[in-house]
């Protein structure tokens, strides 16, 4: 039985099924914790659920583009926004004083 309590962004190990997942959001009204696992997919646990599972806090996986289907490639790109010549950008003629 779990004693702990879901927190956003945290990873931890379901101990009986082997299986990493992430805490991705958490109802306090319903409790319920949505969760997504390292390739990807996502479930949803009851509150009842959360505290019947064994879990254990664990670290990120150190290859974490697998849920994200990231390539090496992916990792170099530049995020520098890129603007079509000619672009003016609509707020820069507000007048704001």
């Amino acid at each position: 039985m779990s004693k702990l309590q879901p927190e956003i962004g945290q990873w931890y190990q379901d101990v009986a099924a082997d299986v990493l997942f992430k805490v991705v959001a958490f109802d306090e009204a319903s409790g319920s914790t949505e969760i997504q696992y390292f390739d990807g997919a996502v479930s949803e646990l009851d509150e009842d659920t959360w505290r019947e599972m064994v879990l254990l806090t664990a670290e990120p996986p150190e290859d974490w583009r697998g849920s994200y289907e990231l390539s090496p490639e992916d990792e170099t790109e530049d995020d520098d926004i890129q603007r079509p010549d000619g672009y003016d950008d609509p707020l820069a003629k507000l007048d704001l004083q």
